[in-house]
């Protein structure tokens, strides 16, 4: 057996044996160890036989002919003699690799001469003979370019990334080298193309597009050095955009004069240290990744990241919100939600396309979230005191919205807009009620004991409401308002009282004046919207709006008393207290959600003393009947 050496191993071989991977640290997790560089025992290599080691040596030479033709034949008899590891040992010591990537740095291959040549570096490359620190930047470079290229032959598109692959799973100082030559918007075209794409092309693709996205990682881990100058700008660029000022010089004021004046922007901006803002970013995570947001949302979106600035630095102290102390813990947030920097997991099916439709995705993602924190901010009236609970809110906003796997970001912006704080507080409600806890037995029965009293409740606010009276708009046969009347139940509930008057009432009109009077015992029904009498005439039902607001009172001798409601609210509220005189069923919007309100509350009440106590899902069982009944006392 060989002497132990370090070997390279490519991930996807060792998928069901290694199932947990850091391709960058080259760390293998399995359930019950961690094992870093990995070292194994190569397998035994075979002495070579004459007639390999000659054709390694007469391959090493044909490969290099000047005939196109000949050239073409000997790689791909390469491609084929290199997945024999006792050949591929014999045509490396031949400096057969360095030999390959010359061929591919000089560019001069094309078509199936380079996917052959790339095609053969591939085979002998998993060998693990060879590490792959040892490849220049150049190289890198040429095989980043075949993928970079929207029109590529499929062949080498796929050997070129599984040699990118390769280099980000062995290699950490590859993976920095690789990251800068690829981007996301360079192998989005790669997913979009007619071209089938295999499942290994579509893992490579993967693994490069979570290389690009974990480079966000990198900045999140990196700690502001207060005393680095170039960093500082940054913050001085961000005070510079926001106020329109320009950095001052060392003899303009006195120093102290200086230190107020940037101490005084600070706060403004924000930031919780208002002497040296740079200390905000020295926490980890978000590091210097939530600078970065910062600065470019300042320059890519000037006049919104202005408007905030500006909007909360007038607004009072315990109203404003801090947009350097918000992007801060936005930045925490948002790589939380999308788990940078943790490993990718089999397990995990989210995906998100809106992500692969930018170059700038995630900062792009973060505008839009630090504008829906101050929209939100604003909708709670919140103070520094609420800080967290906003951040809290602002996640669950983002968390449903990205359920609904927006294919844009422009579409996630618009579906968010939905997603006020007020919808948050209706979602929560509902949620709450249809929560397991109370859809079992011993709710549901509380739920119908209670909702007859509910409804009772309900019920007697709707005919107070009517002895108060309201006054509405007398129309004429064309339907226009043209005078006003009055119209009031009696408190024992047995007769309205109504009449007309000249202008609206600045307040309860009194029995008195009210001549006309209808005993409740002589009305029939009550109708709504086209049923009204007053809304068959000749052209009524093209007024709309009107239909949603009459109603009319059947009374005997099949005469109608004609209502047409100020508003909605109005509406549900007479018709519920005629329909309840009647003794019928309050089925107005109105109705319902009082009593789910009422309902809710009641509920919660009555359950404040069994928090935290399981509520059994059927009542205890009877026990048995004991044997006798001696134990009664004889009265006699």
């Amino acid at each position: 057996v060989a002497q132990p050496q370090i070997v390279c191993i490519k991930a996807r071989l060792l998928k069901d044996l290694f199932p947990y991977l850091d391709p960058r640290l080259l760390t293998y997790r399995t359930p019950n160890i961690t094992i870093r560089n990995i070292t194994c025992c190569s397998p035994r290599v075979r002495p070579a036989t004459p007639t390999q080691s000659l054709s390694a040596s007469q391959l090493h030479e044909r490969i290099q002919s000047s005939s196109m033709d000949a050239k073409l034949e000997a790689l791909k008899d390469l491609a084929s003699a290199s997945r024999d590891i006792t050949f591929a040992q014999e045509f490396i010591n031949l400096d057969g690799i360095s030999l390959l990537t010359q061929m591919v740095e000089s560019g001069t291959d094309f078509g199936d001469l380079l996917s052959f040549t790339l095609t053969a570096f591939v085979e002998l490359m998993d060998h693990g003979i060879v590490s792959w620190d040892t490849f220049s930047v150049a190289f890198i470079k040429k095989i980043a370019s075949y993928v970079n290229k929207s029109a590529m032959d499929a062949a080498v598109l796929q050997r070129s990334l599984a040699i990118l692959e390769s280099m980000v799973l062995n290699s950490q100082d590859l993976y920095q080298k690789v990251a800068q030559e690829i981007t996301i918007g360079q192998l989005i075209p790669h997913l979009q193309c007619n071209q089938p794409i295999n499942d290994e092309m579509a893992h490579q693709l993967y693994v490069l597009q979570v290389l690009t996205f974990n480079l966000l990682e990198d900045r999140m881990m990196t700690k502001m050095d207060p005393q680095d100058q170039a960093q500082r700008d940054i913050i001085f660029e961000l005070r510079r955009i926001a106020f329109d000022v320009e950095c001052d010089s060392n003899n303009s004021g006195s120093i102290e004069k200086r230190k107020s004046m940037y101490t005084r922007d600070y706060k403004k901006l924000g930031f919780i240290n208002h002497v040296n803002p740079a200390v905000d970013f020295t926490q980890i995570p978000p590091g210097m990744l939530a600078l970065d947001n910062m600065l470019y949302f300042a320059k890519h979106h000037q006049d919104a990241y202005i408007r905030m600035v500006l909007e909360n630095s007038s607004r009072e102290d315990k109203h404003e919100c801090p947009f350097g102390r918000s992007s801060i813990e936005l930045t925490k947030m948002l790589c939380e939600i999308l788990r940078v920097g943790e490993l990718p997991s089999e397990n995990c099916h989210d995906f998100h396309p809106m992500f692969f439709t930018h170059d700038r995705s995630f900062e792009e993602f973060f505008c839009i979230c630090i504008q829906l924190l101050n929209k939100t901010w604003k909708e709670m009236r919140a103070t520094s005191e609420d800080f967290n609970k906003v951040m809290q809110v602002v996640r669950e906003q983002i968390m449903r919205t990205l359920t609904h796997k927006p294919n844009s970001l422009d579409q996630f912006k618009s579906r968010l807009q939905n997603m006020s704080y007020t919808e948050i507080l209706k979602i929560r409600q509902s949620e709450r009620m249809n929560q397991e806890d109370f859809q079992s037995r011993p709710i549901v029965e509380l739920r119908e004991k209670i909702q007859p009293e509910i409804m009772e409740l309900i019920k007697q606010q709707r005919l107070n409401r009517l002895c108060e009276g309201t006054c509405f708009k007398k129309t004429n046969n064309r339907r226009k308002p043209d005078k006003y009347w009055y119209c009031r139940l009696s408190p024992n509930h047995k007769v309205l009282h109504y009449g007309d008057l000249e202008e609206s009432p600045q307040g309860e009109v009194p029995f008195d004046s009210l001549q006309d009077k209808l005993p409740v015992v002589e009305m029939k029904a009550v109708v709504t919207g086209k049923d009204c009498p007053h809304m068959k005439e000749k052209g009524a039902l093209k007024q709309s709006k009107w239909l949603e607001l009459a109603f009319s009172v059947l009374y005997e001798s099949d005469e109608y008393l004609n209502f047409m409601a100020p508003d909605k609210h109005e509406y549900c509220v007479w018709t519920d207290g005629l329909n309840a005189l009647l003794g019928k069923e309050m089925t107005s919007e109105y109705t319902k959600a009082d009593m789910d309100t009422l309902l809710s509350m009641e509920m919660k009440l009555r359950l404040l003393d069994l928090e935290n106590i399981q509520i059994p899902e059927a009542p205890p069982p009877i026990p048995k009947e004991p044997s006798n009944y001696d134990f009664v006392y004889d009265c006699n």
